[in-house]
């Protein structure tokens, strides 16, 4: 079974992903969306999301890094998917399933579900761009508003050449709220030859075994769990209900964290509450660091208050 730590805008940042794939157990991980639109981006770009380009296209533990575009100029992302193979990237990754507003009205995410042929000449450019050994993949919704184009998208992406498919088990239009229709992907993992990944709403052991069951699939994707509990990856492969890591171990994940690299203070501190605001549905004591650091905005003040608490 492959775990995959999933691409989050603004959540599994370069920092986040350190820490993850530190403490987890994860056969790659993937990039925010990168936005393509009329130009081959600058490397400060692809060095602001994507720094381990310059350590191998990994994370400091060795994990691998995928980069993930999001546009819908077939041009101009398979010369930024060139650009990126250049500079390192082991993979690309294709995202049609962002449901943010702003992205849809633009043209990009998931609004593309409604236009198959789209969806495949945009995967068949990059991958016809790109050299055979580097593997290209899309990360799909089952529809826009609707489920009406599902398996004609998931056509779509593997007879453009695919390696392999991410399914998130949701429309568009169900956003993120409860629950994950994993049944629904088992259409597509018997229509399909090449490997179908399941995605959404996976937030324990007991979620991965009812999701690879209704699914049908070997392999998930980890999005908003592994952040909230950052063992997850972890307890599915141990098959465990209980923690693996102590508190004490999470806490010293959490001053790993803010001593990442980061463009400003403020902003580092806010990456961190929300962070924490996450744990807080998953551990007491999180709750009761939260009530401590809530109204600190010095990094060094919030840093110290976890050693206080470790």
């Amino acid at each position: 079974m492959k775990l995959i730590l999933a691409p989050m805008e603004g959540l599994t940042d370069p920092i986040m992903r350190d820490v993850l794939t530190h403490v987890g157990s994860f056969d790659w991980c993937v990039t925010e969306f990168i936005r393509v639109t009329d130009s081959v981006l600058p490397e400060h770009v692809y060095d602001s999301y994507c720094p381990e380009l310059k350590n191998n296209g990994k994370t400091s533990a060795g994990t691998p890094v995928h980069v993930q575009f999001l546009g819908n100029n077939p041009d101009m992302l398979a010369a930024n998917a060139v650009r990126a193979v250049e500079l390192g990237a082991p993979a690309i990754d294709l995202n049609f399933g962002c449901p943010a507003k702003t992205v849809n009205r633009h043209r990009g995410g998931s609004v593309l579900l409604d236009e198959p042929d789209v969806v495949h000449l945009l995967v068949k450019a990059v991958r016809d761009a790109v050299p055979q050994h580097i593997p290209v993949s899309a990360k799909m919704r089952l529809g826009y508003l609707d489920e009406n184009h599902t398996l004609e998208n998931a056509h779509a992406i593997e007879d453009a050449g695919a390696s392999w498919l991410t399914v998130h088990a949701r429309t568009k239009a169900d956003g993120y709220t409860p629950p994950a229709y994993w049944e629904k992907i088992l259409p597509i993992v018997e229509a399909l030859n090449i490997n179908i990944i399941a995605n959404g709403e996976i937030w324990n052991t007991q979620h991965a075994k009812r999701c690879l069951e209704q699914s049908g699939c070997h392999d998930l994707m980890l999005g908003r769990g592994a952040v909230t509990t950052p063992d997850l990856s972890l307890c599915i492969r141990q098959n465990r209900e209980d923690a693996v890591l102590s508190w004490q171990d999470l806490l010293e994940l959490q001053i790993r964290f803010l001593n990442g690299p980061s463009k400003t203070e403020i902003g580092m501190v806010g990456r961190y509450k929300q962070w924490l605001g996450m744990m807080t549905k998953a551990y007491p004591e999180a709750k009761l660091l939260w009530d401590e650091v809530k109204r600190i905005k010095d990094l060094n003040e919030v840093i110290q208050k976890l050693h206080n608490f470790l």
